[in-house]
């Protein structure tokens, strides 16, 4: 038996502890139920967790609700997070997305990285997702920052953005502790390759002097298949051999030929 001077919440979470899960939801429910109660939040946030253990998922939202209603700025984002969490095991995907933008609103920092990461996951356009991986990264979070700008980065990638993505890689890499700063560098270098052959390109197509024309072409053409882009640098080759100045073709060729 407890003593009689443990506090309630103390008593429910060993029974909850010791797999007593109707007993700890009868004394969590009985806190939660007290208007004014001063553990009110406390409880119904635990009560959630409890009938949600239970199988009780009808129950535990109603109880999140409740913690949620309270705008207690620890147990209603806690509540805000069982609730995203519960209606997207689902696949409730706009109740979900209401329910971390919730937790957002109660403006708990500790629980920012998570809503912003779930808000890009379960987001309804390019956009939005890309406005939610950006507060995610902002959040500082070591272990979401790094998630966030990987994920943002390979968008932009995608979107031929080299050097917006260079600037999110370099935020993460800022970031103290931040996690798997390996990846973080490794698409750091495929941003810089990007942006490289860029610049390759542009000299090929303003044209120079016959050495730096060539040069050039051998760059992009050596470059552009460390992206995978094989079939590019075959056609950057085949531009430089059959250039109508005679001079450029040859140092093209010289170029080509030296390593093979």
């Amino acid at each position: 038996m407890p003593d009689v001077d443990t506090h309630p919440l103390e008593v429910a979470r060993r029974l909850a502890e010791d797999g007593d899960l109707d007993g700890a939801a009868a004394i969590l429910a009985e806190l939660a139920a007290e208007a004014d109660g001063p553990d009110r939040a406390q409880a119904a946030v635990g009560l959630a967790v409890v009938l949600q253990e239970r199988g009780d998922v009808p129950g535990a939202r109603a109880a999140a609700r409740t913690a949620l209603a309270t705008g207690h700025p620890e147990f209603a984002a806690q509540a805000a997070c069982l609730l995203a969490e519960s209606f997207e095991s689902e696949d409730l995907t706009d109740q979900a997305r209401a329910a971390w933008q919730a937790a957002l609103g109660l403006g708990n920092p500790g629980y920012a990285p998570l809503a912003h990461m779930a808000l890009a996951r379960l987001a309804a356009d390019e956009r939005e997702a890309e406005e939610a991986l950006r507060a995610a990264l902002a959040t500082g979070d070591p272990e979401i920052a790094s998630r966030a700008a990987q994920r943002l980065a390979e968008f932009l990638l995608e979107e031929g953005e080299p050097g917006e993505a260079a600037d999110v890689l370099l935020e993460a890499l800022a970031v103290p502790d931040v996690a798997d700063p390996p990846r973080l560098r490794v698409l750091l270098g495929v941003a810089h390759l990007e942006l490289a052959c860029a610049e390759f390109e542009g000299a090929v197509e303003e044209g120079g002097d016959v050495e730096t024309s060539a040069l050039a072409i051998e760059l992009l053409a050596r470059t552009l298949p460390l992206r995978g882009r094989d079939e590019d640098a075959e056609r950057v080759w085949g531009y430089g051999l059959g250039h109508a100045d005679e001079r450029l073709a040859a140092q093209v060729r010289l170029r080509r030929d030296r390593d093979l």
